[in-house]
């Protein structure tokens, strides 16, 4: 796929709002502990917290769990995280273990840039140091293979190095951090929001989307809402998102496509009052209040509700409280809110609110795999059906 326009990234503010951490509701206290050559008697300074724990769910023939540490220096010294080994309950080989460049992927420090570069000449080889009085997210994806059974719990080994001070180079680690696996109530499992046509799930579902990484503070705790969102663009015949120039919404394939709602439920937001803009121009500010753009939230069961956002000005069909059977029409792809192309911006959370939740994983009941999105060609790709999964990051799909 050639030219292809990315949709405008994660609902995220600029500024010293995106910036501030707030404080967690910590699911899991460490327990600190030292092991290994070098290992210092003295017990790891820091705090690790799992805010939300991991929900499996199927996707390309495995089962993945995404979940995040938080892990803050309360000692005098800086730290350097060089491995984590992930367990599955009282197994004693790891499921899973990080080191060097793959580790350094996965961590952000508080208040730097959440996204990580992928390119192989950009790799870091290591962790940024942790100096006192910092947290670092660690973003965890992992992935197990179908159908072996997901463990009930995760526990976790953090290694660490002191990188000053009088204990510079010393070796600590830290265990006993224990999640639990939430396989209560399975994803939901949804309808297309979408019909017609070629779909690419831009910035999908995947440890390196915008989405993943958009945490925001707000009412004193942080939220991730969009962990598992997608930013729907559709693909034309010409293997792009859009035609002639994309200075135009009606240039792109998918503006004014219509929007279906995804399960039965009731409407617990409508939004319908904010103008379409040009490709590339966002709102001035960004705000609380228009950044989702023309939006309905649909809630589908207990602690489930679904957003569909950026619709187009003047198309929602539905009001709050309305009850709506799956496959109702709701709206169409639009460019407003805070979107640099028209799309749908989808994603399912635990809240009524587009970014005060936790986003949870969804299955659709079928559509069918066309490629990846940065490779796509419309004349030869493979045409796999799935069925009860969620589409990841660049996959091609086709609703039916």
């Amino acid at each position: 796929m050639k030219r292809r326009t990315k949709p405008g990234g994660a609902l995220r503010f600029s500024g010293s709002l995106g910036a501030a951490l707030g404080a967690l509701l910590p699911l899991v206290l460490a327990f600190a502990g030292s092991a290994g050559t070098g290992a210092s008697a003295r017990p790891t300074p820091v705090e690790v917290i799992i805010p939300a724990p991991p929900v499996p769910v199927a996707a390309e023939g495995k089962s993945v769990l995404a979940y995040e540490l938080h892990i803050t220096n309360f000692g005098r010294d800086p730290l350097r995280l060089q491995r984590i080994e992930v367990y599955g309950g009282d197994a004693e080989r790891p499921l899973a273990s990080f080191e060097g460049a793959a580790l350094a992927q996965m961590v952000s420090l508080v208040g730097q840039p959440m996204k990580m570069s992928m390119s192989a000449e950009k790799e870091p080889d290591a962790s940024p140091d942790l100096d006192p009085g910092r947290r670092l997210i660690v973003f965890l994806w992992l992935t197990l293979p179908l159908p072996e059974r997901v463990p009930a719990s995760l526990r976790h080994r953090l290694s660490f190095t002191v990188e000053g001070g009088e204990r510079a180079g010393k070796a600590s680690e830290i265990g006993g951090i224990v999640s639990p696996v939430v396989s209560e109530g399975a994803p939901p499992l949804l309808e297309p929001p979408l019909r017609s046509g070629e779909w690419l799930a831009g910035n999908g579902p995947g440890n390196s989307s915008d989405h993943r990484r958009a945490i925001v503070p707000l009412d004193g705790r942080v939220y991730i809402a969009q962990r598992f969102a997608t930013d729907w663009m559709m693909v034309g015949k010409n293997t792009n998102t859009f035609h002639d120039s994309r200075g135009k919404n009606e240039n792109f394939w998918g503006y004014g496509q219509p929007v279906y709602a995804v399960a039965d439920g009731e409407v617990t937001e409508a939004v319908d009052e904010f103008p379409d803009h040009p490709p590339g121009e966002l709102p001035q500010p960004v705000t609380l209040e228009n950044i989702a753009g023309n939006h309905v939230i649909l809630r589908i069961a207990p602690g489930r509700y679904v957003l569909f956002a950026h619709l187009k000005a003047g198309s929602v069909r539905v009001r709050l409280h309305q009850h709506v059977t799956a496959q109702d029409v709701i709206g169409e792809v639009g460019d407003s809110g805070q979107a640099t192309a028209p799309h749908l911006h989808f994603q399912v959370m635990d809240g009524n609110s587009p970014l005060g939740a936790e986003g949870v994983p969804y299955l659709f009941r079928s559509f069918t795999f066309l490629g990846l999105g940065r490779d796509f060609e419309e004349d030869k790709h493979p045409s796999v059906p799935r069925r009860d999964e969620l589409p990841l990051d660049d996959a091609v799909v086709a609703f039916r």
